[in-house]
């Protein structure tokens, strides 16, 4: 007998599907947000131009080849000094030692010109550099505060410069026609080496900031130490390999410096790490660490030496106007940071 199997009831359609929700968005910027981030970063590229676009009308000498030339030449040495300063604020750290290993670089590389371009260019660099990594290895490893540290190699920097120049009784002048003397002096369409070098230098700065790991380490550490740390950052290590290039960089700079006025001078870089400072934070990075840019630091340093050159264009004024407007300038990019940094926070 064929046994009858019961009927299966076929499958009801299948409900459609709702859409998959969207993961909610992130608040997104007003406009004024956006407005006062734009200005952080590139306010002192629109100060610079608005300076530079009213001095070529008021001044036409301003405006002329060779006056570029020798303010870029001027601006070139600092730029050089504060590109190191940049990253090392970056870490939330400072370094006033600059002034005195850039002096005691071109010092070194005058005496060891005598013994050739390698020797010029490499005593500075690893004296400098030497300095620079003992500031790193107390500040990040002895737990020590960078302004006490730095200041203490500032004055060790400029008592080592004394006693190799006697007290600054002794001049070492760098050989005529030597290849050394040709970096300082030599140029490229009328533009000296100094000024390419500095140029490719921030070049480099912009992509190891923005495109390497150790730029990014640089932010986060500048943001929150112990933040880096439990990401696994190197903390420690960043630390010193940042004031190891800022000794390096104001060693070369110094270098550099000897190069152009083919002689060791003892009595340059005083001061010169308030200059730095201060185009790196009217350049746009906060003291506080955590955010900067390189862009920003050369828009800076260019604006000191424009405010330097209007100076000496006016005629009646001396060279001290340019520390009254330096300083005029420095309070109130500090005060529009934290004005800014308010508008950014705010929803």
């Amino acid at each position: 007998m064929n046994e009858t199997k019961p009927a299966t009831a076929a499958p009801a359609p299948a409900a459609p599907k709702a859409p998959a929700a969207r993961p909610a968005a992130g608040p997104e910027q007003t406009g004024r947000q956006r407005a006062a981030e734009l200005l952080q970063r590139q306010g002192v590229l629109a100060v610079l131009l608005t300076v530079v676009i009213a001095a070529s009308f008021i001044y036409p000498t301003f405006a002329s080849l060779d006056n570029a030339r020798g303010v870029t030449i001027q601006a070139s040495f600092l730029a050089v000094v504060a590109l190191g300063m940049t990253m090392v604020i970056i870490t939330g750290g400072i370094d006033l030692s600059v002034g005195s290993v850039f002096a005691l670089g071109g010092v070194l590389a005058a005496w060891a010109s005598q013994y050739g371009f390698l020797a010029a260019l490499l005593l500075p660099l690893v004296v400098c550099g030497g300095i620079g990594l003992l500031n790193g290895f107390l500040i990040a490893r002895g737990n020590m505060a960078p302004f006490i540290v730095t200041l203490a190699t500032l004055l060790g920097a400029r008592g080592l410069l004394l006693a190799l120049t006697d007290e600054g009784a002794t001049t070492y002048l760098v050989p005529k026609d030597s290849a050394f003397g040709e970096l300082g002096q030599g140029s490229v369409w009328g533009f000296g080496y100094p000024i390419i070098i500095a140029l490719v230098l921030f070049g480099a700065g912009g992509l190891v900031l923005q495109r390497t790991s150790f730029g990014q380490s640089l932010f986060a550490v500048g943001g929150s130490s112990d933040a880096a740390t439990l990401m696994g950052l190197p903390v420690a290590r960043t630390k010193i390999l940042v004031y190891t290039l800022s000794g390096l960089l104001a060693g070369l700079a110094g270098a550099l410096n000897a190069a152009r006025l083919s002689s060791g001078v003892t009595i340059v870089g005083v001061g010169m790490e308030l200059d730095a400072i201060s185009a790196v934070v009217i350049g746009g990075t906060l003291l506080i660490g955590g955010a900067g840019s390189i862009s920003g630091t050369l828009w800076g340093v260019l604006l000191l030496a424009v405010i330097q050159n209007l100076i000496n264009q006016i005629g009646s004024l001396n060279s001290s106007y340019q520390s009254v407007v330096s300083g005029g300038f420095l309070i109130v990019v500090v005060v529009a940071q934290r004005y800014l940094a308010r508008s950014r926070r705010s929803t």
